[in-house]
């Protein structure tokens, strides 16, 4: 695949950044005001994009939506700098969890439970860790009420990649403390069409504790996964 220009890349993340926001197909007429530039100017660098497999239309939308391989070449440009720098909202659900672990610090399961749970309720998405020999899980409703997952055969291959992560991480034991698997890179459930952003954390239990969360491929990455690496360093560190 060809470099982008800079420009592509920010029609790229743009489109990403809102498609997170509002689940609906990014037009080349809100590119252009946003970038101020011509709506033509916009359909041809979203042609370029298409081209490079980066987007795609969804039926006769006029819009575009990213692909997986958007998504990747986006997840990846997402710089340690980037990961670094929290900005005020994120601090904040950041401190959230600091302190519901806290709260439990003294105990290991509670700990991880709250650390989920928090991630739930700040991401949206569902939530998972391993505690032991267990998988704690919460936020399926979240999970199901997103509009990608209304369909049936989302549902069934997303139930499927819950039902088998469990053995999946002992099998595979990711070992980057953040990992994020897109859509089709998902060993289980490739159809899903849901990302899985996790991280491994040191625990009572094992040197390979997982926390993370299952959402759909649209995402908030910055933020979730900024959010998702917090929460293991706060339990490593805490536990």
């Amino acid at each position: 695949m060809r470099d982008m220009t800079d420009r592509q890349k920010a029609i790229l993340a743009a489109i990403i950044e809102q498609y997170a926001e509002i689940a609906v197909p990014v037009g080349s007429v809100t590119l252009a005001k946003l970038f101020g530039v011509s709506s033509a100017t916009i359909r041809s660098e979203m042609a370029r994009l298409e081209d490079m497999g980066l987007i795609m239309q969804p039926h006769t939308s006029a819009g575009r939506i990213p692909t997986d391989i958007g998504y990747r070449s986006y997840v990846n440009g997402i710089t340690e700098a980037q990961m670094a720098e929290l900005p005020t909202g994120i601090d904040r659900s950041a401190r959230a969890i600091d302190a519901r672990v806290n709260t439990h610090a003294k105990k290991a399961d509670r700990a991880i439970r709250s650390a989920v749970d928090s991630l739930v309720e700040l991401t949206g998405n569902l939530g998972i860790a391993t505690i032991g020999s267990e998988l704690y899980m919460n936020g399926i409703g979240n999970l199901f009420s997103q509009p990608e997952f209304m369909h049936g055969n989302h549902v069934q291959a997303v139930a499927r990649l819950l039902d088998n992560i469990e053995p999946w991480l002992r099998e595979a034991a990711p070992n980057e403390p953040l990992n994020v698997f897109i859509g089709s890179e998902n060993p289980i459930g490739k159809s899903s069409g849901a990302t899985l952003i996790i991280s491994r954390f040191r625990s009572p239990y094992s040197d390979y504790s997982y926390i993370g969360v299952i959402g759909p491929t649209r995402q908030d990455y910055a933020r979730v996964m900024r959010l998702v690496r917090h929460a293991g360093a706060m339990l490593e560190e805490s536990l």
